[in-house]
């Protein structure tokens, strides 16, 4: 518990400090608070939003958005990944592919997923999920051909074989790989959404995107800024919650940290 607190305790003075040289700087500057409102301002934006329920709304909306499109691009690219390592003309084509594709910014498939779907959810789902899955075919592809053949070997010279060896021997030993190119695919899929709200409207439901380019119409900087601080803060509590424990128990297995 005491080096917990220890942890958190300089980054949460740091990030006091900042914040009181931001709110001094806007107050100080008057015409500064057009370009960059102090956090204060910041603050009653997100009070307001919160007690009218347009914040919760949209953050719901784009989460589920997210964890749908990210997930299926998990689903896809994982095996494609082990596909590609398993037969060498997927990985001189499909691994190719998704190397040049990976390199794609997000914003250029939001024109292609108009035309091909329109202003519908299933164009936001094609470019979360254009955005994570190439991430994650390299990331595996890479984590099974990087593992050290001896185990491959020795599960042979015990009996295992075919798709036994995948499931039980180069899956785990790929795992830490697959699990790094998962917190990419992550961080992929965000930007992805992010872009997609922004340029596709749809009035089913109006997320975290459509909020923050609503606020830039408005030249509400309150609004921009406090969209992309919550934005941030769902990061981290996601990277908190879910890819560090996760990253921290596979170091503990394989005695690089101690518990």
């Amino acid at each position: 518990m005491k080096n917990a607190l220890k942890d958190w305790t300089l980054p949460v003075v740091l990030t006091l400090i900042f914040l009181v040289a931001w709110e001094a700087a806007a107050r100080h500057f008057k015409t500064f608070e057009y370009m960059l409102p102090p956090p204060s301002a910041v603050a009653v934006y997100l009070w307001k939003a919160t007690l009218d329920g347009s914040l919760p709304s949209a953050m719901w909306v784009t989460l589920k958005r997210l964890l749908v499109g990210y997930a299926i691009g998990v689903a896809a690219g994982i095996p494609a990944g082990m596909l590609c390592a398993r037969f060498k003309v997927l990985k001189n084509t499909l691994g190719v592919l998704a190397l040049g594709l990976q390199a794609l910014p997000s914003v250029c498939w939001v024109p292609l997923a108009i035309m091909w779907f329109g202003q519908k959810e299933s164009a936001i789902l094609f470019v979360v999920i254009m955005g994570s899955v190439w991430s994650l075919v390299l990331a595996t592809l890479h984590g099974v051909e990087n593992i050290p053949p001896i185990y491959v070997r020795a599960a042979n010279t015990m009996g295992s074989k075919g798709f036994h060896t995948w499931i039980h021997v180069v899956a785990p030993a790929a795992f830490p790989s697959i699990l790094g190119g998962m917190k990419q695919g992550w961080a992929f899929a965000w930007r992805s959404l992010m872009a997609a709200e922004i340029y596709v409207t749809i009035l089913t439901g109006f997320g975290l995107g459509q909020l923050l380019h609503y606020g830039r119409e408005l030249l509400d900087m309150n609004q921009v800024i406090g969209v992309m601080f919550v934005v941030i803060m769902i990061g981290l509590v996601v990277d908190k919650i879910l890819f560090s424990p996760l990253e921290t128990a596979l170091r503990r297995k394989w005695g690089i940290e101690r518990s």
